[in-house]
């Protein structure tokens, strides 16, 4: 078992099953003595968080659960212990199990912290001594951590103005935390989808605009001021405008950075050049696809704010984690402000920013990105970036090529100023590497 871009997932009962979760809880009982766990809605949550417990006590850890919640509520939680376990596969559908792994200031397990995990679940897995049976230690259960969570933004954000917001949380884990804070701040709050259920009968657990046809209806409906979706275990966030339009997560990460960056702004190489336009006096640092990255280099650099266009946002002064409640609930304090005091609808500042165009495809592959980079290297290009696959930037477009963290694909993502030069370059790329790999 190996971390992807945003800990260990699978298929349930094959790639990931009770034995391969024992395996993660001794190999993490090795390392940490005082471990929280909570798991998403999933319905073989349960019998992987059992598992992880039993190989956690077996190694003779203090176990602490705090039952179904939000995976930012399990790393706010985890500021009190050693470790967190989240049981979750986030935005993948419902036949999907994994773990996610954090440290007490939110952020997930590094590269080195993911190595030492990897090298107990596997070849290490022999030199772990297991507790004598007198020292194995009872479960403790907290109820709390929801309700620590809630209060924590709430301490943290204000409205001015009475807003409604529909919310669906796609019958993930926000839908114990989401709808209950907005009310609390304030809001009218609308509902959908936010009965938790496994089997996410609602919509799709990942929030993507096509998926989110009822809720783009219900804000019209309602004529509410904003609406908010999150993914299964809610470290996403997304949002749909008071027309009833999707918000690209591209144009969201710029309006966060408008609000957020005093200074600096951390988002990996596959971001907009809209960042750049909208944010023209904020040192833009790009790092590797991953929360995990974008995070790490935030506590490195001191940055005010960072984020991804999956719909990621890291509050360095909240948590390292990324944070979908918190998220929603920054989001609603800014609109019920109105920027400048002017009250400026959610519509309005998104139409009034640039427009590029941006095509998004994959190749099936699984192998080294060698020979793909060397002809890559080949196109006339400005600048080129390989933190994470091959960055190339032209002075009207750029391409980003890289190895996905969790599927065998190669995945091609082209922005420019027109459609017309997205699709030229999207054709010779993808021309590239075929010719490179078949």
């Amino acid at each position: 078992m190996k971390f992807g871009s945003s800990g260990i997932r699978g298929i349930a009962n094959k790639q990931i099953t009770s034995e391969s979760a024992l395996k993660i809880g001794r190999a993490v009982g090795a390392l940490y003595n005082n471990v929280v766990i909570g798991h998403d809605t999933r319905i073989t949550a349960e019998m992987i968080e059992y598992s992880t417990i039993s190989g956690l006590l077996s190694m003779g850890c203090r176990v602490t659960r705090v039952g179904m919640l939000a995976t930012p509520t399990l790393a706010h939680a985890t500021r009190d212990y050693d470790c967190g376990i989240m049981v979750t596969a986030s935005h993948n559908p419902p036949e999907y199990i994994g773990v996610k792994l954090f440290n007490p200031d939110g952020m997930a397990f590094d590269s080195e912290q993911q190595a030492r995990i990897e090298h107990f679940i596997g070849e290490g897995a022999s030199e772990l001594p297991l507790s004598p049976w007198h020292r194995i230690q009872p479960v403790r259960t907290d109820e709390n951590a929801v309700a620590d969570h809630i209060s924590t933004i709430l301490s943290n954000v204000e409205i001015e103005r009475k807003i409604t917001v529909v919310v669906d949380c796609g019958c993930g884990a926000a839908s114990l935390t989401t709808p209950y804070l907005l009310r609390k701040m304030g809001c009218n709050v609308v509902t959908l989808n936010c009965q938790p259920d496994g089997f996410f009968p609602g919509r799709s657990s990942e929030p993507k605009e096509e998926s989110l046809v009822a809720l783009r209806s219900v804000v019209l409906s309602e004529n509410a001021d904003l609406g908010i979706a999150h993914d299964g275990d809610a470290d996403r966030m997304v949002a749909v405008d008071d027309c009833g339009r999707f918000v690209a997560n591209d144009k969201l990460l710029a309006f966060f950075g408008r609000y957020e960056a005093e200074r600096s702004i951390v988002v990996p190489v596959d971001t907009s050049m809209l960042i750049d336009a909208v944010l023209p006096n904020i040192k833009i640092t790009r790092t590797r696809v991953g929360d995990v990255f974008v995070s790490e280099e935030i506590k490195r650099t001191g940055a005010d704010f960072g984020g991804e266009a999956s719909g990621t946002w890291v509050f360095p002064e909240i948590s390292y984690c990324p944070e979908g409640i918190h998220a929603a609930a920054r989001l609603v304090e800014i609109l019920s402000r109105g920027r400048g005091g002017e009250g400026e609808r959610f519509s309005d500042q998104i139409s009034s920013m640039p427009e590029y165009a941006i095509k998004r495809g994959s190749i099936t592959y699984q192998g080294d990105m060698d020979a793909i980079e060397g002809e890559l290297r080949s196109l006339e290009f400005s600048e080129i970036s390989t933190i994470d696959g091959v960055r190339l930037t032209f002075d009207d477009s750029w391409a980003l090529v890289r190895a996905s963290g969790t599927e065998p694909l190669i995945r091609i993502t082209v922005e420019g100023e027109t459609a017309d030069v997205v699709e030229r370059l999207y054709r010779r790329i993808h021309e590239i590497i075929e010719g490179s790999i078949y």
